[in-house]
């Protein structure tokens, strides 16, 4: 794999749509099917990859970036539960040097000079819960889901012996939110994978799947016979504050009645940071649970106020990773998968091996030019690792190994499809040849059209309900289905539905209801189901937001394609939008049969308006600039307050630039307000004018 340092641009933008897209596709089979294919080292391998990317290209954030989501969407098998507070996840550390940056980036951000005090707590590998308590008593719990919206599982937690039904002791809010992991110790989940095996039933790979089936069970009678375990950790809502500090809030939780690690530890400064990793590292192998890694949290409870968020992930916490583990295995063969807007991707098919504890057959090799990179032939005994514990990457071959006839790999110069179409190198605006090689089949191309109505009716998406993958594939090879359109057109072909088999009168109307709830849908889900690439859900909240009703959107969408100069910065000027998405969409409704499909599609449905911007705070829905050096807060600091209270951060000043907030050193963005008349303040004015908003 090339180095991210050594990506251009152009490479840059492929590389971050393959990964979006290949982490996507984990995160369902980890967190909804509970049947990872690969390593949690070969996943966070994929994540930390797309991070160095992100910081190296910050303008080419996608807004359906791995760093922006957090586990995946509920299973339909559970009525959903909305978390009062998301449950978020951590950022990853993999070194003593990204875990002493993240004690200097705490200072930085905090501006402080003295040592700060840290919980450091071992990373327990389960399937992570929130129980909400009102009165003490036990009233509803849920799995994190997509860290909004989770699975009820109340009926299930309730048969777990280390959850109390009420809460000992006293000083619990009347409202609260108790947050953990469930998991199984080593020596149950042997008894678990025995039995199972004795009665020739399912086998888990690993005590983290184990735990996360046991406990998304339909029937409560299966999990209360699973010796799950619970270790509580944190909280979401709570109606009144009840500690000062992470350290005193895990007190409560263990007077409370809960188990918590006693591996925990309260640290002193970066050097405290890098003794509790040794110490944990040397406790795990006798732990008799797995952990994979630590948790660092700032101790005290107002600075992780102060420090908040940046994106999915908490700026007072981060997760030490343990290292990686590898294992040799045989190549089998190499297969193309076609995706959604035609990349084509290798994947290895590999002879199973297990590797810390999960069984892997694939793996990906990402491109043409990293196989060529790797000259991995078929028969070549492959190193394989697993980054983090979920994803496979082969890191290269054992040539004395190789068989004397495995030949140099070709790459297909044309698609798998039945079709063949011609499979063709993608070019920059330069014209320089890009590592992606692309089928030119478009929607024609069977692949990319199942990968474009699988995207649409996706969870993120419109979210319909009973038309999966082996439905999209029959509908589509019957003729019913060729764009989201026919989707709602299903409705005329009731009578053909009933005759298939396995479709029965309930299937066929529960189908049919599903397709009519998603007829009205949110604009942002419009947005991000068309599936124009680099338009994930964060952005698609954005664009929707930023021009409020779908006929803005479209009116404004075909100027952009049209390159009108203003619809083109109206668009740019949005947040965290940049040059990749516009070229994208640009691209998109330039295409006369994407314009027909969005109309067409666009008839079937009410779509809502974007939800109005908050409106009850001196800045909400003001465009603010800030400039030159802050003295008070960081300029991180002033953007999450600002965004908080509902203003919008722009990095120019425009006409459209209603405050420029200008500190010492200020330069031309100062210069460009004086000149178009934009108000000006200083910091301290700032922070008069949001005081108490």
């Amino acid at each position: 794999m090339k180095p991210v340092e050594s990506l251009t641009e152009a490479e840059a933008v492929e590389e971050l749509t393959r990964l979006a897209d290949e982490i996507a596709a984990h995160d369902i089979r980890y967190h909804q099917d509970d049947a990872p294919t690969i390593s949690d080292a070969e996943y966070d391998a994929l994540r930390r990859r797309n991070a160095e990317l992100e910081a190296r290209f910050p303008h080419l954030v996608r807004e359906n970036s791995p760093s922006l989501r957090v586990g995946a969407a509920r299973s339909e098998q559970f009525a959903p539960v909305e978390h009062g507070v998301p449950m978020l996840s951590l950022d990853n550390a993999f070194s003593d040097e990204d875990a002493l940056e993240f004690d200097a980036r705490v200072k930085r951000f905090l501006r402080l000079e003295e040592e700060v005090f840290y919980t450091a707590e071992p990373k327990i590998d389960g399937l992570s819960c929130s129980i909400r308590y009102e009165k003490g008593r036990l009233v509803q719990a849920a799995t994190r889901g997509d860290g909004r919206v989770g699975e009820d599982v109340t009926a299930n937690v309730r048969t777990l012996k280390e959850i109390p039904e009420r809460l000992a002791g006293d000083g619990w809010p009347d409202v609260i939110e108790i947050r953990g992991e469930v998991y199984l110790g080593h020596e149950e989940f042997a008894a678990l994978n025995a039995a199972a095996e004795a009665a020739g039933q399912k086998i888990y790979a690993n005590p983290r799947n184990a735990a996360a089936g046991s406990l998304r069970q339909i029937d409560p009678k299966i999990t209360a016979q699973r010796p799950l375990r619970f270790f509580a950790y944190a909280w979401g809502h709570a109606s009144a504050p009840f500690a000062d500090t992470q350290w005193e809030a895990l007190q409560k939780l263990k007077a409370w009645g809960f188990q918590v690690t006693p591996q925990s530890r309260c640290v002193k400064g970066a050097e405290g940071l890098l003794q509790a990793y040794q110490a944990m590292e040397a406790e795990r192998p006798h732990l008799g649970f797995d952990i994979d890694g630590v948790v660092y949290k700032v101790d005290r409870l107002d600075w992780q106020q102060r420090l908040g968020f940046v994106s999915r992930a908490p700026r007072w916490g981060i997760a030490r990773k343990f290292p990686a583990e590898q294992a040799r295995t045989v190549l089998e063969a190499i297969d193309i998968q076609v995706g959604r807007t035609g990349a084509l991707t290798p994947v290895a098919r590999l002879t199973p091996v297990t590797v810390g504890g999960v069984v892997v057959t694939n793996a990906t090799l990402h491109n043409a030019a990293e196989i060529e990179r790797l000259d991995v032939r078929v028969g070549d005994t492959v190193i394989l690792q697993r980054a983090g514990d979920v994803i496979p990457q082969i890191l290269g071959v054992v040539p004395d190994e190789r068989p004397t006839d495995a030949q140099p790999y070709a790459f297909p110069h044309v698609c798998p499809c039945p079709l063949h179409t011609e499979v063709v190198r993608e070019t920059t605006a330069s014209g320089a040849e890009t590592v992606v090689r692309r089928c030119s089949g478009e929607f024609a191309c069977p692949f990319q059209k199942l990968a474009h109505l699988r995207h649409f009716v996706s969870r993120r998406a419109f979210d319909i309900e009973g038309l999966g993958e082996k439905q999209l594939v029959l509908f589509s090879e019957k003729g019913w289905l060729n764009s989201p359109a026919d989707i709602f057109r299903l409705h005329d072909k009731r009578d053909e539905l009933l005759s298939l088999e396995r479709f029965g009168e309930t299937s066929v109307r529960n189908l049919l209801e599903g397709i009519e709830a998603r007829r009205t849908i949110s604009l942002d889900r419009f947005i991000y189901g068309l599936g124009i690439r680099h338009i994930g859900e964060t952005t698609a909240v954005v664009m929707a937001r930023g021009y409020g009703t779908v006929d803005a959107f479209l009116e404004a969408m075909d100027r952009v394609a049209a390159r009108d100069p203003e619809a083109v910065q109206e668009l740019d000027d949005m947040d965290q939008i940049g040059g990749a998405v516009i070229e994208a969409a640009a691209s998109f409704f330039a295409e006369d049969h994407n314009r027909a499909m969005v109309q067409d599609l666009k008839g079937q449905l009410s779509v809502q308006d974007a939800e109005k911007p908050k409106t009850d705070t001196a800045v909400a829905g003001k465009t603010v600039v800030f400039t030159g050096s802050l003295e008070r807060m960081t300029r991180d600091e002033a953007k999450a307050q600002a965004e908080r209270l509902g203003a919008k951060v722009s990095g120019s000043v425009s006409k459209k630039t209603d405050l420029v907030v200008a500190g010492p050193g200020a330069g031309s963005k100062l210069k460009t307000a004086t000149e178009l008349g934009i108000q000006v303040m200083t910091e301290d004015e700032w922070l008069a004018l949001v005081a108490g908003g």
